[in-house]
Order: C-alpha cells, then sequence, then structure tokens
C-alpha cells in the first residue's frame, strides 16, 4: 500500500483498486483508521483525538489532491506525494 503522506508519526497510505467510497487509510502508532475522502467521516478503526484531528486538518487542505490520488488508484497508477502537515 503506497504512502503518500507523513507528519507528526502519522502515515497516509492509499491501497490501489481499493472499493468505493473514496477513502485513505491512516495509521499512528499501531492504531488504523479509514476517512472518506469526500465527507472525511471515519469510516473504520480509530486514532487517538490527537492525531485523528491532525488527519482532519491535514486531508481537508488536501482534498482535491486526495480524489486524485483516488482516481489514480483505480487506474492503477503511480500515487502523488502530498505535502505533510506543517
Amino acid at each position: 500500500m503506497p504512502e503518500i503522506s507523513r507528519f507528526y508519526g502519522i502515515i497516509i497510505r492509499m491501497y490501489f483498486q481499493d472499493h468505493n467510497p473514496p477513502h485513505f487509510h491512516a495509521e499512528y502508532q499501531g492504531m488504523k483508521a479509514e476517512y472518506d475522502i469526500r465527507t472525511l467521516d471515519l469510516l473504520a478503526g480509530n486514532l487517538p483525538n490527537r492525531a485523528h484531528v491532525l488527519v482532519l486538518e491535514w486531508a481537508s487542505k488536501h482534498r482535491e489532491k486526495l480524489i486524485e490520488n483516488w482516481k489514480r488508484s483505480q487506474i492503477p497508477t503511480q500515487l502523488e506525494k502530498i505535502e505533510p502537515l506543517d
């Protein structure tokens, strides 16, 4: 599963040809969660509150790039790296 971003110990990934709805995976200290790109709803899993808030902040800034990467992942073709949260 390609890593598309990393910040504050949080790793963001996407699977190739994954199921709908368009989503991404976040991992922090062994905990995992999936987030809907369009709504930023938590679809599965759980992260500590601080990591969850950081993921939502990052995703809201990069939603357009996440959608582009989702489209690339369905082809599949190489995914683009997305800037970390600063």
